[in-house]
């Protein structure tokens, strides 16, 4: 049966209307697989060196610190890792038992990126300490129990999908945590660590972190299992509407109608409310760069830059036009100039990124030219990104439904990894420039080589604009087709 599944899974696939996309991203997403896969096999052989050289006990220090690795993991999979999606109302009707299904879908999840990844770490991690005289038993129970506690995260997401502001919750904590640990205030793991040495030299406790996995997974199973029904999870759930007539927008004429729909999109669904969350998590990107104990290149701060001040754009833009896609067909019938549709989004981009701009305005704390950074990031958003992430809508023909994460099966993910493959190219020319300038001369030349081509965007945005309305007047009945499949 399950192999009947997966059959079905690899037509769907294969009869997309977006599967030449598809398979594109698919590849590019496999590089980024393999990058952070020879990152992990690299940390995991060359940890216990690196501590040890530290005058560090190898073991002692990684159980100290699996605390704050496995609620990163966490946050990771609630930010990025989709939960069970398939096609369940055509399947109810066939002959298929319910649980067939479920235990499908979860077995899907165990096979996912996020829980074999780690096997790239602990395992040659495991392999030296083997190799260094550790027991053997007591090497591979550890990685028993490590790996159930992953495994745990997985069901734990599904469950955890459709509650609102956890995402938010679980960093903060972390961030508390870990800050109180930094300034000696509290360190939380003295209380862990001793679970994570007992797993190592008490034989049986790598039995709990063990049925704590099956007691998750049949939790996750009779959760799924109970939403399986066409009268009940499966049905689209209708609140009380709430009406807002924002009529300070109407002296736009139609840009002010189109921007009242946006507004409302944004406000009235969990999925696009997401993108506020997401880039104000993107406000703090620049603390990785722009503090004083910051190893990274000084050429990446200009990355930082941008993504501190394109948080907004970046996470909202890349679904333009797959926000409307539920009413896209209806409104490609209706008289509406695709030029007033497309400068409504770019506007709301650029408001989005002069809003974070100002809000970032913190970073003056690290001095006026960290800030200066930033300020030049938003200049090339404005002038270059908003354009590129509007041209490239017309190609990403992904239907997004707003109404997803209500029930058990939806996939309500507003930001993944295909999102951020697409902002791979809008973030090379800035960089390189940047590099240009501080190479030839000094910083300020290179964040001048950026601003000025940033400003030459903005100089040439009608023109660009024609190109972008042409570009989805050609993609259109495309675009309509990949729509309509479900």
């Amino acid at each position: 049966m399950f192999a009947k599944f997966i059959y079905l899974e690899w037509k769907s696939f294969t009869r997309s209307a977006s599967f030449a996309s598809n398979l594109a991203l698919k590849i590019l997403m496999g590089f980024l697989a393999l990058y952070f896969i020879v990152l992990f096999l690299a940390i995991g052989i060359g940890a216990f060196y690196i501590l040890r050289e530290m005058k560090l006990d190898p073991l002692v220090t990684v159980n100290k610190f699996l605390l704050y690795y496995f609620v990163m993991d966490l946050i990771a999979r609630l930010m990025l890792q989709a939960i069970p999606v398939m096609n369940i109302r055509p399947l109810l009707s066939l002959p298929f038992k319910r649980p067939t299904i479920v235990h499908f879908s979860l077995w899907k999840t165990v096979l996912s990126y996020f829980n074999l990844i780690h096997a790239f770490f602990f395992l040659p991690f495991c392999a030296v300490l083997i190799y260094e005289g550790y027991d053997v038993i007591s090497v591979l129970l550890w990685l028993i129990g490590l790996y159930s506690i992953i495994y745990a995260n997985n069901f734990l997401n599904i469950l955890l999908n459709n509650k609102d502001n956890l995402l938010g919750i679980f960093i903060t904590i972390a961030l508390i945590l870990a800050g109180c640990q930094y300034y000696k205030l509290f360190d939380i793991t003295l209380y862990t660590y001793p679970f994570f040495e007992a797993l190592f030299h008490t034989k049986w406790v790598f039995a709990l972190p063990v049925l704590v996995m099956i007691g998750l997974y049949y939790w996750t199973y009779n959760f799924l299992k109970g939403d399986l029904y066409l009268d009940a999870g499966l049905t689209v759930k209708n609140d009380i509407a709430k009406t807002e007539q924002l009529t300070w927008l109407n002296q736009f004429g139609t840009l002010g109608t189109f921007l009242k729909n946006d507004i409302k999109l944004i406000k009235r669904n969990k999925r696009s409310k997401t993108t506020i969350g997401l880039s104000i998590m993107f406000l703090f990107y620049g603390l990785i760069f722009f503090n004083s104990n910051s190893h990274q290149p000084e050429v990446m701060r200009i990355f930082a830059g941008i993504f501190v001040s394109g948080g907004f754009l970046i996470t909202f833009g890349q679904f333009v036009p797959s926000w409307d896609s539920a009413y896209y067909q209806l409104m490609m019938t209706q008289n509406i100039p695709y030029r007033g549709y497309l400068n409504s989004k770019w506007w709301l981009m650029i408001i989005g990124t002069v809003i974070s701009t100002i809000l970032a305005s913190f970073y003056l704390y690290f001095g006026w030219q960290i800030y200066l950074t930033i300020v030049v990031g938003a200049i090339y958003n404005i002038g270059v990104n908003s354009l590129l992430v509007l041209l490239g809508g017309a190609f990403t023909k992904t239907p997004i439904d707003l109404s997803s994460g209500k029930g058990a099966f939806g996939d309500k993910k507003a930001f993944n990894v295909k999102t951020m493959l697409i902002t791979i190219p809008q973030l090379i020319l800035p960089v390189l420039l940047y590099w240009l300038g501080t190479y030839i001369m000094n910083a300020n030349l290179g964040l001048a080589f950026v601003a000025i081509v940033g400003i030459l965007g903005l100089a040439l945005k009608n023109k660009v604009f024609v190109f972008i309305e042409k570009t989805y007047k050609k993609e259109k009945y495309a675009t309509i087709a990949a729509y309509k499949q479900k």
